[in-house]
């Protein structure tokens, strides 16, 4: 207990300070709430629009499109990076597709998700899948591909169908990188989550940030980014990161400590 509170501290210690800083230093030197506001001004929006429901409406909004659109990405990268692993035809087929399409994965599609899909849920839902699956997808491939093959082959003679190599062999051996694909593919989704919610939709933090620069409400554009980035990190601490470690731990990549 002792030392994951000395951890905790240490890991909140830049935040205090920061937050320091801005208390003091934005009154002292009288910072045109306009071009940034004061701490009380940031907090003072979070009590209204906590209480009129509309921050949590659109983390709401948020949280329900980068859940659905990552799931899909995962559901379909999956397969293909295994089908890629063990299978050299249709990883040197795939393989250029996939280092073509990961370059433009994310915000360079959201002109074209939204003439396809319109503006609203599909497109920016389209716009976090492709942030997803082709880094998933890599990181399956990766996995696999580590998997030693005198592995394989004693699976094999101990009379291993497909479904048992899959589920005991490949999919275990490439746990690890997945987890890993999806930490960092959820990354890149949540920035192209914002990016595309500035452009095509009329509800969450994206859409929130965007009608708030027109009115020249800095407090709220502030507290927006502050939302993103406390939800980012209480994503990954609190789910990703324990789910990464716990999955090399079980796989025996790292001993526990």
């Amino acid at each position: 207990m002792r030392r994951r509170l000395e951890t905790t501290a240490w890991f909140m210690a830049p935040f205090a300070v920061i937050l320091a800083a801005w208390a003091f230093v934005l009154p002292l030197f009288e910072v045109n709430p306009r071009l940034f506001p004061q701490l009380s001004q940031v907090i003072e929006a979070a009590r209204e629009t906590l209480a009129d429901g509309t921050l949590i409406q659109h983390v709401g909004a948020s949280l329900v499109r980068v859940a659905v659109g990552t799931t899909l990405a995962i559901v379909l990268a999956v397969p293909l990076g295994i089908a890629m692993g063990v299978s050299p035809v249709i990883s040197t087929f795939i393989s250029p597709l996939l280092r073509f399409f990961s370059v433009l994965a994310g915000i360079a599609w959201i002109p074209i998700a939204t003439l396809w899909f319109g503006y609203g849920f599909g497109a920016i839902t389209f716009i976090i899948f492709n942030a997803v699956f082709f880094i998933v997808t890599y990181n399956t491939l990766l996995g696999v591909s580590t998997i030693p093959m005198p592995v394989r082959n004693a699976a094999l003679s101990l009379g291993a169908g497909p479904l048992v190599m899959l589920t005991e062999v490949l999919l275990p051996g490439a746990l690890p990188n997945i987890v890993t694909g999806i930490r960092t593919g959820l990354g890149f989704a949540w920035r192209g989550l914002i990016a595309a919610e500035m452009i095509a939709t009329n509800v969450g933090l994206g859409y929130m940030l965007f009608v708030a620069r027109d009115f020249y409400r800095t407090e709220v554009i502030v507290l927006g980014m502050v939302v993103i980035g406390v939800l980012w990190l209480l994503i990954d601490r609190l789910v990703l990161a324990p789910l990464e470690r716990a999955t090399i731990e079980r796989w025996g990549m790292v001993q526990r400590a």
